[in-house]
């Protein structure tokens, strides 16, 4: 459980080194949520998978180690995405990143059926949402 200011500092980490995005894990899938940090400190990115309880890190391959340091990505996918979201969005401050939380929050689970199936109609409404998220 993260505190008020917690869920701001973590909200500020977003906005400054952080991603929020819709990505296609799977061949036949529809892109799904997804937030990344990127940071050199590793210290860092454990702690927010430490308070969060989400996600997981992964290293970069860092093809030049005399003169780079090593690189890490803090990734959250799908419904925990969502649920990261729910707790840092009120904290964002970086426009783009707080209308594509709010675009999620509000949006994608509308949106996206539980079985996997798809009205025509439903279909063109995900496709329409795909679409506003990429262009913002």
């Amino acid at each position: 459980m993260l505190s008020n200011e917690e869920k701001a500092y973590l909200a500020g980490i977003i906005d400054g080194e952080g991603s929020i995005m819709l990505i296609r894990f799977h061949k036949n899938q529809f892109p799904a949520p997804c937030i990344t940090i990127a940071s050199t400190s590793l210290e860092l990115l454990q702690w927010v998978k430490a308070k969060s309880g989400l996600g997981s890190i992964k290293s970069k391959k860092n093809y030049n180690p005399i003169s780079h340091k090593d690189s890490y990505t803090y990734i959250v996918r799908y419904d925990e995405a969502i649920s990261l979201l729910k707790e840092v969005e009120p904290y964002l401050i970086i426009e783009q990143k707080k209308l594509r939380a709010q675009m999620i929050l509000n949006e994608y689970k509308i949106l996206t059926p539980r079985n996997g199936r798809y009205s025509e109609e439903l279909l063109k409404q995900k496709e329409e949402f795909h679409n506003r998220f990429i262009i913002i």
